[in-house]
């Protein structure tokens, strides 16, 4: 009952910045905890960083300092803003978020992936 879309994914230049957004639509749900996590080919699926629905965050530590996660609650929308992108940071980008609904059961649902290459 729940599509997450993920945007902003391409191609950038060793430095450079992207801004990615995932935005949940659905019904009969509210977004809990959201985040995004990515996968490199040849290696398994990491996390990036998550966001609580009031506005905790978790950062991998290879990102921490360069990524911000937020999020925009009215439209069900959370965002990754990267900055001084590297080539290790080259992978398929997923939205992941947990939907509740109002008997507090929760559903994890991932979006399709988008893509971010980061040139050398």
């Amino acid at each position: 009952q729940v599509q997450l879309v993920e945007s902003g994914g391409g191609l950038v230049q060793r430095g450079g910045s992207l801004r990615l957004s995932c935005a949940a639509s659905g019904t009969g749900f509210s977004m809990n905890r959201m985040g995004w996590y990515r996968q490199a080919p040849g290696l398994q699926r990491e996390l990036v960083a998550r966001i609580t629905r009031g506005g905790g965050t978790n950062y991998a530590d290879s990102v921490r300092g360069r990524f911000t996660i937020s999020r925009d609650n009215a439209k069900n929308t959370v965002y990754l803003e990267m900055n001084n992108l590297k080539p290790e940071d080259t992978a398929v980008y997923y939205c992941n978020a947990d939907a509740v609904t109002g008997w507090g059961t929760f559903f994890n649902y991932w979006g399709q992936g988008t893509q971010v290459t980061v040139s050398s």
